[in-house]
């Protein structure tokens, strides 16, 4: 009796066991388990787009972090293997990857990630470039052909970088349309309405004077009207020396500024000397999603890097 009471214990617990598995078979597979699409993101501020516009229909994997220049990346095994399980890979282009996504992208094996295939999707593709050069020389330094490549810092650009993006994954994924068009319409809403706030908050930049550490900010500058006096480096990559910052000091002096740009992560010496001979505050940006705490979506970074900006002002 106790032993047939026992069996029929033991086969009602495997009954349930069955049946749940069976409900994760049917059921649980429609939760971010079976994400459609692998997203590889060389930088932060397109890994956060993609979650925007993707929403739980997508994985998306941030090649890179905000404390490291994208420039100088190396391409890691991780990271290659990373590509190698992904559907889009979503960059910023504009050489900016240049030392390490196309290794990457190569060593993967993935067809169809490679550039001109549906899966590979540069943000500088259906933007407008600043700073395009007249001539390409090494001797000028870590110059890019195409134009300034740190095009994130104009909010119009994530916009219309958002729309690209929400029409390639539609392409990939076919049966995610309706989710992407509702997700992507929320976001265009939610952004133009900070943007309109963004501009109105900092109406007392325009026409403000500022030194930058490197050309990371222009397009920044652009959109609020911001003086661009100089940037610290003396070529785009090269850490200034005693001597150019010596005459950057007598610029100052001629032309004041009113505060020193620098990307968090960026070494702090040249522009923490600048600021202190000069006399004027150092800022240092989120510069990218992550940047800071305050940072941890596209809309920090653009309320944090205003709160910084109008805060060195004060």
């Amino acid at each position: 009796m106790f032993k047939n009471s026992m069996r029929s214990m033991r086969s009602m617990r495997l009954l349930q066991s069955l049946g749940a598995l069976a409900a994760l078979l049917l059921g649980g597979w429609s939760l971010p388990a079976l994400a459609a699409l692998h997203v590889f993101a060389s930088v932060p501020e397109w890994g956060a787009l993609a979650r925007e516009v993707g929403g739980e229909r997508v994985n998306v994997f941030v090649a890179t972090t905000a404390m490291q220049d994208p420039h100088r990346i190396e391409a890691k095994p991780s990271l290659i293997a990373r590509a190698r399980g992904s559907q889009l890979v979503l960059a910023t282009g504009a050489d900016l990857e240049i030392g390490w996504l196309p290794l990457v992208l190569r060593e993967s094996g993935n067809g169809a990630i490679q550039p001109g295939q549906p899966g590979y999707l540069e943000a500088t593709s259906v933007l407008r470039l600043l700073e395009v050069p007249t001539r390409l020389d090494r001797a000028d330094g870590d110059v890019h052909p195409g134009g300034n490549p740190h095009v994130q810092l104009d909010p119009r650009n994530i916009l219309k970088v958002a729309d690209a993006l929400g029409e390639r994954l539609i392409r990939l994924d076919p049966a995610g349309e309706a989710v992407y068009k509702a997700r992507l319409a929320d976001f265009t809403a939610r952004w133009k309405a900070a943007m309109q706030r963004w501009e109105k908050e900092a109406a007392p930049l325009r026409g403000v004077g500022v030194w930058v550490q490197h050309r990371s900010f222009i397009y920044l500058d652009e959109w609020l009207g911001i003086r661009e006096l100089g940037a610290l480096e003396p070529k785009p990559g090269v850490e200034p020396g005693s001597a150019h910052l010596a005459g950057l000091l007598e610029r100052q002096k001629a032309s004041p500024g009113r505060m020193i740009l620098r990307p968090a992560y960026a070494s702090p010496k040249s522009s923490d000397w600048m600021g202190e001979k000069a006399g004027i505050p150092v800022v240092v940006l989120p510069f990218t999603v992550g940047g800071s705490p305050e940072a941890k979506d596209l809309f920090g970074l653009f309320d944090d890097s205003l709160r910084r900006l109008l805060a060195a002002l004060k």
